[in-house]
């Protein structure tokens, strides 16, 4: 088999793998944090809790029939491979909460249950977004929203849940709905740390007048690559250098330091960045 072939079929299990123990840890979350306890996560899994308790239809059915419309217009919108890995995921979680639906609760304290269910639920959840499966038909359809109206999908997403997360109210009672809020926070927490790890990275931009002294310090010092850009002062028209480089949150004061100290008036930004792909992201060298 060609090296390109085998690389692209080692990514392709890797990836599914990692889907499988994704799911594995949302159905952990659920029946032995949050279903026991009638606490609710948000989303078709939330939908889904609810009319379970209603109907007595089984949770595991109500997450794959329920999902099924979402992954047409998944496949239909957004493309085969997202609708595949989404199946794979709902699948993957249905066969698992089937699994461990008679294994007792670990614990009934409510806000226990609700921390750690989010916990383990937002690990498990973030593993099958940053592999490229979805286990949330709301998220489809925010997306689908997103291209044809002026809402994110965050505020779609975040709209959708607070709804469905207030009926667990009517449904259960009060306090259980704002412990499924708890919930639903740390789950979105964890979910945001385990796209984006814990090391948060920044992608800096910086005009000055030294520009290759800092370039030379940022690779001495922190071992990062950076780009040179060209551009021109907006007032003045004389060509400027423009720095870009990527760092971590944690060398944001040593980034200040170098800046001040080779050029005092330069002019510096730093963003979120919320994923990089290739170049040097790790550190080679520390003076």
């Amino acid at each position: 088999m060609p090296r390109t072939k085998r690389q692209k079929l080692i990514r392709m299990i890797e990836k599914y793998i990692m889907i499988f123990i994704g799911a594995v840890l949302t159905a952990v979350g659920l029946e032995l944090f949050l279903v026991p306890n009638q606490i609710i996560d948000g989303g078709i899994i939330g939908i889904s809790i609810l009319i379970s308790h209603i109907t007595d239809i089984p949770l595991a059915v109500l997450i794959v029939a329920l999902n099924m419309p979402f992954l047409y217009l998944g496949y239909k919108q957004i493309g085969k491979t997202f609708a595949f890995s989404t199946i794979f995921a709902v699948m993957s979680l249905a066969g698992w909460v089937v699994y461990f639906r008679p294994i007792p609760e670990l614990t009934n304290d409510l806000f226990l249950a609700a921390v750690f269910g989010g916990i383990v639920i937002g690990g498990g959840v973030g593993l099958i977004i940053r592999y490229g499966g979805s286990l949330d038909g709301t998220e489809i359809i925010a997306i689908i929203l997103d291209k044809r109206t002026g809402f994110s999908v965050g505020e779609v997403v975040m709209v959708m849940n607070l709804f469905i997360l207030a009926n667990a109210g009517f449904v259960f009672s009060w306090d259980k709905a704002m412990y499924s809020l708890v919930a639903y926070f740390v789950a979105f927490k964890v979910i945001d740390i385990t796209i984006e790890g814990l090391d948060e990275t920044k992608g800096v931009i910086i005009v000055s007048d030294n520009p290759d002294e800092i370039a030379e310090t940022l690779l001495a010092r922190l071992g990062r690559g950076v780009t040179v850009l060209h551009g021109a002062g907006g007032f003045s028209g004389e060509p400027k250098k423009v720095l870009y480089s990527v760092i971590t949150r944690l060398e944001i004061a040593k980034l200040k330091a170098i800046i001040y100290e080779k050029d005092e008036n330069a002019f510096a930004t730093v963003q979120d960045v919320h994923e990089v792909i290739g170049g040097r992201i790790k550190k080679k060298a520390i003076h």
